[in-house]
């Protein structure tokens, strides 16, 4: 099965440079490196050393791993209005062994939650429109207790306690953040 939009003509080369595997994914070249690196990806190196993907690998990959593909482990909802590390998050976890879910405001990140309830949320503090701390709250009265881990480059001495006291059960890491310390408290609540 291709993956629909992805439908290449005969003409088109079976074997993609790293560019254009990128390309053909839809994502950085340093997300699709990571997940070679990780074993999600097959991956043949030319004499030289260079990556080259098979076509129908990457097909294979985003049958798997795309909308209504199967998922490999407990499902985490990332939200922050920063893309490149949403990113970030989501390459890292992914390897793993989670399932992620981005959204990118609070808005989105409560629309997500009606369609798929997460085993984990993470979820930035500083956001436009509802910020971290009322999406806490809202997620709270709709679906109950989701173990979550705050976030925040805006670190004041009383954030970490804030967490806890309006119950976010994984606690409070301020940005930047080292990222095996966020997998490792993710692995605490939820493990992979």
């Amino acid at each position: 099965m291709t993956h629909p939009g992805r439908r290449v003509p005969t003409g088109e080369p079976d074997w993609l440079t790293l560019g254009q595997a990128a390309k053909f994914l839809g994502v950085a070249q340093s997300t699709i490196r990571k997940w070679s690196d990780g074993g999600r990806v097959p991956t043949f190196y030319t004499p030289g050393g260079h990556r080259r993907y098979r076509r129908r690998d990457l097909e294979t990959f985003l049958d798997r791993s795309g909308p209504g593909g199967r998922t490999s482990g407990p499902l985490v909802l990332v939200v922050d209005d920063d893309a490149r590390l949403r990113e970030f998050m989501r390459v890292n976890l992914e390897l793993e062994g989670y399932t992620v879910r981005e959204a990118a405001s609070g808005e989105e990140a409560l629309q997500a939650l009606e369609d798929q309830a997460p085993q984990l949320v993470l979820l930035d503090v500083v956001m436009p429109g509802i910020d971290g701390w009322q999406m806490l709250q809202r997620m709270q009265e709709r679906h109950g207790s989701v173990p979550v881990i705050m976030f925040s480059g805006q670190v004041d001495a009383d954030a970490a306690g804030d967490a806890a006291t309006r119950g976010a059960t994984g606690g409070f890491i301020g940005k930047p953040f080292d990222p095996q310390q966020l997998i490792d408290r993710a692995k605490q609540l939820v493990p992979a």
